[in-house]
């Protein structure tokens, strides 16, 4: 397809004209052709929400917009104050799908079916929904109600092999389906993230890795196929692409906690190999960091706010989350957008360095006896773990007793393949020295 230019993709967005499937279609293809044009939809979404006087189609407009951001929360709003026409409904069911509100999904599916979209697209969205809602009979009863073209379609075999393989037939018959549904669409997100699954799990890590870089290239992307996509890299010690899958996942979900905390693996693995370039790249970060946020054009209320809390340079604002920030007064959504917006212009974001803030001491060191302060500078090895909770306090950066004794339990927990085992493990070796984890 031609390049689509900023004025073109602004265009679709912001200006009054037909806004339907064949125009949602064509940003989808523009992002997914050029990444530089996710950068373009976000700030044409951002121009659309400031302006004063918002219509009920202006609000269709922007909700989908929200939709392809991957701000789901945010489309289901907007879409709500749209005109409650199908392109409406379509897209507000499939928000809440990703929402996880199934029920709110199938009624409004049936909205968009009763005013007048596609059937067929709507039956299809409705077995998705009632799959994932834990009943693949029904979702394999709706796709077997439809007929005619709608079977040879990418969408259909796609949702029929991920339903046969929610019921537990035939592996062989689920491959063939996803084969099938890529050979009728090769872009589509769905079959290739199947298709890149079924691979992953019977060890055609190669074959795997190229579909997930196929199907992320398609927005919104699956966070599943993201985090997926970024172990495989990690498998292959290539954690500069691992960390940018996972940064994906956080710009669209700031609290995903295992984003979150795989990214900071990738961090503490690359931390162990001394590289020049990327030492080179660290020292330009930490420049760029101490710049002053009064070296930026911001507006007088944002300046306030963040003198207020104590927020001097870009690395305060990377430090600090979009919560804190919305929890000071006087600071709203517009404030919000103009810091993302600027924080973006230099490739960082807010909460990017958050776990660098330091945890609070447990106890002043003078309160410690010599015996105790020994013991907590002791190293992590001497505790005498296993190989699955050591691998666990690796990626939590958890390198003496003392930086163990800073955790709680709930924080070991959301570190990968640790659970309840391992964490009664981690508080019976503590226990032998009487010590325990923090708020136990």
């Amino acid at each position: 397809m031609a390049q689509t230019t900023e004025s073109d993709l602004k265009q679709v967005v912001l200006y009054d004209g037909s806004f339907g499937p064949p125009q949602i279609r064509q940003i989808a293809e523009a992002t997914a052709a050029d990444y530089s044009n996710y950068r373009l939809l976000r700030e044409a979404a951002a121009e659309l929400e400031v302006k004063s006087e918002h219509s009920p189609a202006s609000n269709v407009r922007l909700g989908v917009c929200h939709y392809l951001l991957g701000r789901y929360h945010k489309a289901i709003e907007v879409l709500r104050q749209g005109d409650g026409g199908a392109l409406a409904q379509f897209y507000l069911a499939k928000a809440c799908f990703a929402c996880g509100r199934y029920d709110a999904a199938l009624q409004s599916y049936t909205a968009a079916e009763t005013a007048g979209y596609a059937k067929d697209e709507c039956a299809l969205g409705k077995a998705e929904v009632r799959r994932y809602a834990g009943d693949p009979t029904a979702a394999l009863a709706t796709l077997d109600s439809l007929s005619g073209a709608v079977e040879q379609t990418a969408e259909y075999l796609a949702q029929r092999a991920a339903t046969v393989a929610a019921l537990g037939s035939n592996p062989n018959e689920v491959v063939a389906l996803y084969e099938r549904a890529v050979e009728a669409d090769p872009d589509h997100p769905s079959a290739l993230f199947g298709l890149a699954l079924e691979n992953d799990r019977r060890g055609n890590d190669n074959t795997a890795l190229k579909l997930y870089e196929h199907a992320t290239n398609r927005f919104p992307s699956h966070v599943g196929m993201l985090l997926n996509l970024g172990l495989l890299y990690e498998d292959r010690e290539q954690y500069e692409r691992a960390a940018q899958c996972y940064q994906r996942v956080l710009d669209i979900y700031p609290d995903n906690a295992r984003a979150a905390l795989f990214i900071r693996d990738t961090e503490a693995a690359t931390d162990q190999y001394y590289d020049e370039d990327a030492q080179k790249k660290r020292d330009r970060m930490g420049q760029m960091l101490s710049i002053p946020v009064t070296d930026f054009e911001l507006s007088v209320r944002s300046r306030n706010c963040l003198q207020k809390m104590g927020i001097m340079t870009l690395g305060d604002l990377c430090r600090s989350t979009e919560q804190e920030l919305l929890a000071s007064k006087n600071f709203g959504e517009t404030s919000l957008v103009e810091i993302r917006e600027m924080l973006t212009g230099k490739g960082l974001r807010l909460g990017q360095f958050a776990h660098e803030r330091e945890a609070p001491e447990l106890l002043e060191s003078e309160e410690l006896t010599a015996d105790e302060q020994a013991t907590l500078a002791q190293s992590i090895t001497e505790l005498g773990l296993s190989v699955r909770a050591r691998k666990c306090m690796i990626r939590l950066g958890i390198n003496t007793v003392g930086d163990l004794l800073r955790r709680t339990g709930d924080d070991l927990l959301e570190c990968k393949n640790f659970g309840v085992t391992s964490l009664n493990e981690v508080r019976e070796k503590l226990a032998l020295h009487g010590l325990k984890l923090r708020g136990e």
